[in-house]
């Protein structure tokens, strides 16, 4: 217990320390600024390491670097965070937009994934690295879906129009369970395990998922609509979202896709009850609570991702791991996304934009996160420790680079973008 308190106020200290910095000085999205500065933090003892002032795996950044990310994450706080980043979708613009989200959290993932498997296999060749066909595709997997709390907690603030970010955050909160479902079945082709079909195990992942989430948040709003304690709702909300997500879990279904529709379905209805709730919760803790849950949450995350991320094993080819990891995965999302904006058509398409512009802004802003590399490290069990290096190595490289680097420059992307759309209509 006391090494646990220990890590958790070494944690809170940067939070803290981070943010004041970040707010009196460079005034960049904090959650960019806690990944960068927490990597920064542990560059530092890294190279205090190096001149033999202190060892780095004793250190309390050592300890978070070395910490149980996908523990953590997959069996921790995912759904947590997920039923938060749902509830804040609205729900009308949600439904407008449902033809470009479900086409690019289903066909565009699918696509980013076999495209980025193929050509990783020829860089893999090139390079001489001993990676099969099927080996690429699985990190194709890991690294196509974009993040949902990545995507909602630095992109919401980049200035973005109302409809592109629904378009984003909504696929980010589906497109999980598209690629868990991928790379489940591309893991049992790699182990030589004869599963369930890839059509069978995608509905049973995310139909499953559907019926569920739902199934289970109906009962739990009808027990929340019995009464009048807001405390109490607060607790039927954690309530819901747990039991959906581990209910999934057990019987094989998506507990990413149930934890999204839990968090749409309270957020629909509590709109739609917004006249009893004003009386029964005046005071709005049912929101506030969800709204520091998802700030704290995405705070430790960012800072794990941030000291995770420097952990990297060494590995002779890191420079061409490094370069190929960005090129790969920007070219694999842009083929994605522009084969599912095709399908879509420009009037489907929001914001008035067209092909190009949408897939060059859908592609940009395709952030990664601790999912990613929460499947990367599930790899160890199967993997060489060879192949299993790479995978980290190019895993990590591809959330920190989205993050940091396309996280800072969405919106001088989405403003290039909005001008060229502008001198468009005009002519």
């Amino acid at each position: 217990m006391e090494h646990l308190l220990l890590g958790l106020l070494f944690i809170l200290f940067m939070i803290v320390a981070i943010t004041v910095f970040n707010e009196k000085t460079i005034k960049i999205s904090n959650d960019i600024a806690l990944v960068l500065f927490s990597f920064l933090i542990a560059g530092f003892v890294k190279i205090l390491e190096a001149f033999g002032v202190i060892d780095f795996e004793t250190s309390m950044v050592g300890r978070i670097a070395d910490f149980n990310f996908q523990e953590f994450l997959m069996d921790g706080i995912l759904c947590f965070m997920l039923f938060s980043g749902a509830s804040g979708v609205n729900f009308n613009r949600f439904v407008k937009n449902i033809k470009p989200i479900s086409l690019l959290a289903l066909l565009s993932t699918v696509i980013s994934s076999f495209v980025y498997g193929g050509i990783f296999y020829l860089f893999s060749y090139l390079a001489g690295l001993d990676f099969s066909i099927w080996l690429c595709i699985l990190l194709g997997c890991i690294v196509s879906p974009t993040d949902p709390i990545a995507a909602t907690s630095i992109l919401k603030k980049a200035g973005l129009s109302k409809n592109v970010s629904t378009v984003i955050e909504g696929e980010s909160l589906f497109n999980d369970g598209t690629g868990v479902a991928v790379f489940v079945c591309v893991k049992n082709i790699v182990n030589d395990v004869s599963d369930l079909s890839f059509p069978v195990l995608m509905a049973k992942e995310l139909l499953g998922a559907v019926a569920i989430g739902f199934a289970v948040s109906f009962l739990m709003f009808r027990l929340l609509r019995a009464s009048n304690n807001p405390m109490l709702h607060i607790l039927i909300s954690l309530l819901d979202v747990v039991a959906a997500y581990i209910i999934c879990e057990t019987l094989g279904c998506s507990g990413v896709i149930a934890s999204v529709v839990c968090g749409i379905y309270f957020s629909k209805n509590m709109a739609r009850y917004e006249e009893w709730r004003k009386v029964v919760d005046p005071k709005d803790w049912y929101e506030d609570f969800w709204h520091l849950t998802d700030t704290l949450l995405n705070n430790i995350l960012f800072i794990l991702i941030g000291c995770a991320v420097l952990n990297l094993p060494h590995h002779p080819l890191i420079a061409a791991l490094v370069f190929g990891a960005i090129l790969i995965n920007v070219a694999a999302r842009f083929v994605g996304v522009g084969t599912s904006a095709l399908i879509i058509g420009k009037h489907k398409i929001p914001n008035r934009y067209n092909t190009m512009e949408f897939t060059s802004l859908m592609t940009w802003s395709a952030l990664k996160g601790g999912l990613s590399l929460a499947l990367a490290l599930s790899t160890a069990e199967f993997l060489t420790p060879s192949s299993y290096n790479v995978v980290i190595i190019v895993t990590s490289v591809t959330m920190y680079f989205t993050i940091v680097v396309q996280g800072l420059t969405t919106k001088k992307i989405f403003a290039v973008i909005e001008k060229h759309k502008a001198d468009r209509i005009r002519l």
